[in-house]
């Protein structure tokens, strides 16, 4: 898969596949006096970037990508399935999480991660 994410401008590397694009539709619902359902449609529909996962990073590259959600919300442009065109939204990480793999043999800091796993969640601004 090609690289399709960009977060605060920067290019992620390309994603392995997985990756799941949701959309949601928030809505304020309740029932009537007859028990039938009675919603609205509350705001925009609102994105989310699930399992979005690389398979191996190395070190440095992977906490590149971890220093961008440093002041927690980011823009991030992706994929908007909707309508088949990118989007440009503020978001914020969910759990950010990887396996060290490969060892400096010298400060004992990893050299490599894999399975390196961050969602990315629309702040509906």
């Amino acid at each position: 898969m090609a690289s399709i994410i960009t977060v605060n401008g920067k290019l992620f590397p390309p994603p392995k596949r997985g990756l799941q694009l949701i959309t949601t539709t928030i809505v304020d619902s309740g029932r009537n006096a007859n028990g039938q359902i009675v919603a609205q449609k509350v705001g925009r529909d609102q994105y989310k970037l699930n399992n979005l996962c690389w398979p191996w990073l190395q070190a440095d590259v992977w906490a590149s990508m971890l220093q961008e959600f440093n002041n927690f919300f980011v823009t991030v442009t992706l994929p908007n399935q909707v309508t088949n065109r990118y989007v440009t939204l503020k978001m914020y990480p969910g759990d950010r999480s990887a396996q060290p793999y490969w060892l400096n043999p010298d400060t004992k800091l990893p050299l490599t991660y894999t399975d390196c796993k961050v969602n990315l969640i629309d702040t509906g601004w």
